[in-house]
């Protein structure tokens, strides 16, 4: 980024202005991989709009957090250019954030909206981690199936009846449990990192970039 900031007072003022500038940077770009893939299932979205979020928090903004600062308005010559290393972190947890943020927004979305039945398994995948298709007693398909870890375990087969809460939205997968345990402390320490870091790693881009203006 482009060293516009009068150096008059020494630079002080120079590294509170660019601390604050890749900070707010790093808290957009961490909180939209963390909100828009946990909103997608929580509001919850249209199909669309839940594979656009996901892709925006899984891909684009997690790359953003590297490419912004070394390619943007940059005056240092490219094949002088360096790359922090600390913006590796916040592109690998903000994939991270995307993924584990869809499972804690599907947890979220069974917490508010789930319900509980009685649910006969109508079909049963097991040719590598299982999957249980599932009706309820009353014949309403209950989409989508029932994995492994929240249920389908290696004793279950077809026309065995489990009791399930599922989302009659049909967008967070049903579960046999009924703790429903969320990954919150994983994903505040993996937003802590992602910021921290990329606050860090754009600072020193920016710092490069004044050395070599006085150079």
């Amino acid at each position: 980024m482009a060293d516009d900031i009068p150096r008059t007072g020494g630079g002080s003022v120079w590294w509170r202005v660019h601390w604050f500038r890749w900070l707010l940077f790093s808290l957009m770009c961490a909180g939209g991989s963390l909100g828009l893939s946990w909103l997608g299932p929580v509001v919850p979205l249209p199909a669309v709009a839940r594979a656009t979020g996901l892709l925006l928090a899984v891909f684009v903004l997690p790359l953003a957090t590297l490419l912004v600062p070394v390619l943007a308005l940059r005056r240092v010559p490219r094949k002088k250019r360096k790359v922090a290393w600390q913006l590796i972190v916040p592109v690998i947890t903000g994939v991270a954030m995307g993924f584990l943020g869809t499972g804690a927004g599907a947890q979220e979305a069974l917490t508010d909206r789930g319900l509980w039945t009685e649910a006969v398994v109508v079909g049963m995948d097991d040719s590598g981690t299982n999957h249980c298709d599932l009706r309820s007693v009353d014949g309403r398909a209950i989409s989508p199936s029932l994995s492994e870890g929240d249920g389908c375990e290696d004793w279950v087969e077809k026309g065995d009846e489990l009791h399930v809460r599922y989302d009659p939205e049909g967008i967070a997968g049903p579960t046999t449990d009924r703790d429903i345990s969320y990954n919150g402390g994983l994903l505040a320490l993996l937003f802590g990192a992602a910021v921290v870091m990329g606050t860090w790693g754009g600072v020193r881009q920016s710092r490069w970039d004044r050395e070599y203006d006085g150079s």
